[in-house]
């Protein structure tokens, strides 16, 4: 059985740090890019970022860049987003998805948008919210 297990979500106040984890289970982890995807009520999904498991290419929306940073641990079969400098803006719920075709090499690295249309797995999502 396939299984995407965020987990880290929480409350924090306007500048705080979270870190969410995505734990991947029922497939092989290393032929999938991992992506988080966060939506806020009343707005789209949005994606926001994306590691390869291949190459170790990286996407970042413009929304998060220079705050986020994802990682990845094959060992472990999960993936990390560190959020530093939150904004209340950051508040949604966050999933994470599995992606096979965006694992190829090159892709990832060279995205410039995150649609949720490319994923093949997506987890249960995780609240965060951010007070001002």
């Amino acid at each position: 059985e396939v299984q995407l297990q965020a987990s880290g979500g929480g409350l924090v106040k306007t500048g705080g740090s979270l870190r969410l984890s995505c734990t991947a289970s029922g497939f092989t982890f290393d032929d999938y890019a991992i992506a988080w995807f966060r939506q806020a009520p009343g707005k789209e999904r949005e994606g926001i970022s994306c590691i390869s498991n291949k190459d170790g290419g990286t996407f970042y929306s413009d929304s998060v860049k220079g705050r986020f940073t994802i990682t990845s641990d094959n060992a472990k079969n999960t993936v990390y987003l560190q959020m530093n400098a939150m904004k209340p803006d950051d508040t949604a719920v966050y999933y994470c998805a599995a992606g096979y075709k965006l694992n190829a090499p090159g892709v990832v690295g060279g995205l410039i948008h995150l649609g949720w249309r490319n994923m093949d797995y997506w987890g249960e999502g995780t609240q965060v919210t951010v007070s001002s």
